[in-house]
């Protein structure tokens, strides 16, 4: 019994993995980010960074960033928009000289995918900052 915690734990860490390993190139974009950004609660470094779906569902996916060998997941809200977005694009939410990711759009889709704020995002908008938008294109792969 003592062994199911952990059997589940690794259950819901691998399956995420395989499932990205099985997912079309159209599901994958790359952008080369020139500052540094949070998403969720984890602080990315600038760089390339590719994201990708890690579940069929569209609510999981996995971002990592090769120069500094991060891999994380983040969990995200697909939303079907009326209209196909014309380039793969990552959006973000500047609060003074902070980046939250905000939402990645895949090109020739109508799926936008939206990111939960994370603490720190939550605690500036508690102070009533108002945030600009930032839109990076990406290539879809």
């Amino acid at each position: 019994m003592k062994y199911a915690k952990w059997v589940s734990a690794l259950m819901l860490l691998l399956v995420p993995m395989i499932a990205a390993a099985q997912l079309a190139h159209s599901e994958y974009i790359a952008a080369q980010v020139p500052f540094k950004f949070t998403v969720g609660n984890v602080t990315v470094p600038a760089g390339e960074v590719t994201l990708q779906l890690a579940d069929q569902a569209g609510w999981v996916l996995a971002i990592s960033n090769p120069d500094v060998k991060l891999s994380i997941f983040s969990l995200a809200s697909p939303v079907v928009t009326t209209k196909a977005a014309k380039n793969s694009a990552l959006v973000f939410r500047k609060y003074g000289d902070r980046y939250f990711l905000a939402s990645m759009r895949i090109g020739d889709t109508r799926t936008v995918y939206e990111f939960r704020p994370g603490k720190l995002e939550n605690e500036m908008r508690a102070q009533t900052m108002v945030p600009t938008e930032e839109v990076l294109l990406a290539t879809a792969r």
